[in-house]
């Protein structure tokens, strides 16, 4: 068996411009000696080498340039997959309570329907009781069926079935909106519906733990990925929830201010410390147990609220009181 070592210098690429870097601080040294020969007396009979020089530099420069365009490029493909990584994991991570919340109303839909069957061949007794003219016969599979039973349960059943089918069409629209699976550009969103459609794909992992307060406000729509904002409301809102050891409380906000729109995520949980505070957006820094937390679920919220969209991600915390994390995106954000 051989054992894998991670060569850093390839994987990062830092082999690819040390060398043109130090051949380009080298060619600077070496410019500066011949100006220091240049300026000796004695030196100035020496045949000068300055184009060569300089030439050398240029093509230094431009390799250095180049392969930092390069190394850019690679970092922001890296960032792009870890996000999406870690978009998978927490999905991956939430699809058992997402397939709890579709076997539900489909378990008792099925229910229904084996009953509706039922009550659909005492009809049909009764039907062909009616064809045949026999009095007797009509008789008895009237008070087989028991029509005035099916007369009231009928309607309930259908009306049940279609509320069940109706949930499980919200909660496939609402994974389709959280993960915007044809919308990979840049558009403009409702902050307010993203908030809405990530806690309904995410709500079996907080019914069990808190009460929902919404404090939703009257916003302007935003420019920006709509799945990529809703994979930071999916991160705070399954951090809100985990931050809370008993019942407790998740408030959610919204609102405007000086071209930004805002939303918040607050909980009543265990809250941060000022030291905890100071690193919560460091990539692959967590404080849970190992197995619970990949520490890159903030990181990466940083990096779509400041980097992708130009807006702040702030936090506010007491230990033993709770959190509060605050998105801010410009009205035009990502344009």
């Amino acid at each position: 068996m051989h054992a894998f070592v991670w060569d850093q210098r390839y994987e990062t690429g830092i082999d690819t411009v040390d060398t043109p870097l130090r051949q380009l601080v080298d060619s600077v040294n070496q410019l500066g000696q011949l100006r220091e020969s240049a300026e000796d007396p004695a030196g100035a009979a020496r045949p000068t080498r300055l184009p060569d020089l300089l030439q050398d530099a240029h093509r230094h420069f431009t390799e250095v340039a180049e392969q930092n365009r390069n190394l850019a490029a690679r970092l922001e493909e890296t960032q792009n997959q870890l996000m999406q990584s870690e978009k998978m994991a927490a999905i991956g991570q939430l699809a058992a309570g997402v397939a709890h919340e579709i076997n539900n109303p489909v378990g008792f839909v099925n229910s229904n329907l084996g009953t509706l069957k039922l009550y659909t061949g005492h009809l049909l007794d009764v039907i062909t009781a009616y064809e045949t003219g026999d009095p007797a016969l009509i008789a008895s599979a009237r008070q087989q069926a028991d029509l005035a039973f099916l007369r009231d349960d009928l309607p309930t059943l259908i009306h049940e079935s279609q509320e069940g089918l109706g949930r499980v069409t919200r909660i496939v629209q609402d994974l389709k909106d959280f993960s915007h699976v044809d919308e990979a550009e840049q558009q403009e969103a409702d902050l307010n519906a993203g908030i809405e459609s990530t806690l309904n794909v995410v709500w079996n992992e907080i019914k069990y733990k808190a009460e929902v307060i919404r404090e939703l406000g009257d916003i302007p729509a935003v420019r920006c990925v709509p799945a990529q904002i809703n994979q930071v409301f999916m991160n705070l809102l399954v951090n809100a929830a985990q931050a809370i050891e008993k019942r407790g409380r998740i408030i959610l906000r919204s609102g405007q201010d000086n071209g930004f729109v805002w939303c918040e995520v607050e909980d009543n949980g265990k809250g941060m410390s000022a030291e905890v505070q100071q690193r919560i957006f460091e990539p692959f820094f967590t404080t849970k147990p190992v197995g619970k937390g990949t520490g890159l679920g903030l990181s990466l919220s940083h990096d779509i609220i400041v980097k992708k969209h130009g807006g702040r991600l702030e936090v506010r915390s007491t230990p033993g009181a709770g959190s509060c994390f605050r998105l801010s995106l410009p009205v035009d954000a990502g344009s």
